[in-house]
């Protein structure tokens, strides 16, 4: 029988497989060690560190000493030369754009608060304007920028690139937001939910990190989930997955913004909490409402527990059906720490269906507010062509 011969062509693309897989894996991750390197990817550490080297001389790679376990090591990132990512969030009142490296290393910040019903022409204008200063201020231009990734709260239907559903983002009805975007700035955007990109936020840089399944829910004006299963976010067959804050849970309750009746958003979102407390503070913010029961004011206190036990069997409910490792909560009101996360965890004990001993870690997110922007800015990494000779699209 002839014996088969592998061919210099075949070698060569074996080669450049294995340095995808190693410049992939810290993509994903912002950057590891090479002993860390061999065992994401699965590669020998004699393979991790030849490749490194060669990628490191090629300008792709950049290299640091780093202490690991009390023991010298090879830190292994993306060059900063590479470019730069931006990542948007726009919540329901606030702005936040975060001008990062390819290794995820934030080298500007802004955020500045919004009109409720901002709309879409006045705040991309005011993004693009943002993003010229931001890049002055670090002397880069756009040229230097590769991509942008914005985050909206709101289910984005991935056919048509506009919000899902009318009405949620009065204002950006009909918007395709990332050719709107494109226009003004000239560089490759890429859209998502909000929850999804706080989510990968959690996941990459925060109290996900290490995590293959789990819910990220996102608390505040409204409410969100981010799914991450099997280590990939899940959008489901049209994009809009995770609509947690829209899953009804008291069949002709109070009236939702989405139209439904009875929504979970529409008894433990901000508005609702606000609306219970008007007698008691007036015409407060929501942080204002959180900062008051963590300074001891027992109706706020009771309010966001409220909300925390709303919230807590919408989340068994979830759990029950996709088995998460742990549950991230974050957004606004999860700065309220235990006066929320208590009770959530309590109505998720009782009605869970698995013994206590399987039942997911519930924690607060470690990436507070800015977890939808930095998960922006890993989206439009992820979403940018890293190679062994460069950047493409």
């Amino acid at each position: 029988m002839a014996t088969q011969r592998r061919t210099p062509g075949s070698q060569t693309s074996l080669r450049e497989a294995n340095r995808a897989r190693i410049v992939d894996a810290i993509k994903k991750h912002g950057g590891l060690t090479q002993v860390e390197l061999a065992g994401a990817t699965g590669l020998s550490p004699a393979t991790v560190s030849n490749i490194v080297k060669e990628l490191s001389t090629s300008g792709v790679l950049h290299t640091t000493q780093s202490i690991r376990s009390g023991r010298r090591a090879q830190h292994v990132t993306l060059a900063h030369a590479l470019g730069l990512v931006v990542g948007v969030h726009f919540s329901t009142r606030h702005l936040r754009v975060a001008l990062a490296d390819v290794a995820h290393t934030v080298v500007a910040e802004n955020h500045m608060p919004l009109a409720r019903d901002h709309r879409a022409d006045n705040e991309l204008d005011k993004v693009s304007l943002l993003l010229n200063d931001m890049l002055e201020s670090v002397d880069a231009s756009r040229d230097d920028l590769l991509a942008v990734g914005i985050a909206v709260p709101a289910p984005i239907d991935r056919a048509t690139g506009t919000i899902a559903r009318s009405g949620i983002m009065r204002g950006w009805d009909g918007v395709v937001i990332a050719e709107s975007m494109e226009r003004r700035i000239k560089r490759p955007v890429f859209v998502d939910n909000s929850a999804n990109l706080g989510a990968l936020g959690e996941s990459r840089f925060g109290a996900g990190r290490g995590k293959r399944n789990t819910i990220t829910l996102d608390i505040g004006d409204g409410i969100g989930a981010g799914l991450l299963l099997n280590g990939q976010l899940f959008r489901g067959n049209h994009g809009v997955a995770g609509e947690f804050g829209h899953t009804t849970i008291r069949e002709n309750g109070p009236l939702c913004r989405c139209g439904n009746r009875g929504c979970l958003e529409a008894l433990a979102g901000g508005p609702a909490i606000l609306d219970e407390l008007r007698d008691h503070l007036g015409s407060l913010k929501l942080g204002d409402v959180v900062l008051q029961a963590m300074a001891g004011d027992a109706r706020c206190i009771r309010a966001i527990g409220d909300a925390g036990r709303h919230i807590g069997v919408a989340t068994a409910n979830l759990c029950n059906l996709i088995d998460p490792e742990r549950v991230v909560v974050g957004g606004e009101l999860a700065r309220a720490g235990e006066i929320l996360l208590g009770p959530m965890r309590h109505a998720v004990e009782r009605s869970i269906i698995v013994n206590p001993d399987l039942m997911p870690d519930i924690v607060q997110g470690q990436l507070g507010i800015r977890a939808a922007a930095l998960g922006a800015v890993a989206y439009a990494v992820d979403c940018v062509s890293i190679t062994s000779s460069g950047v493409s699209y």
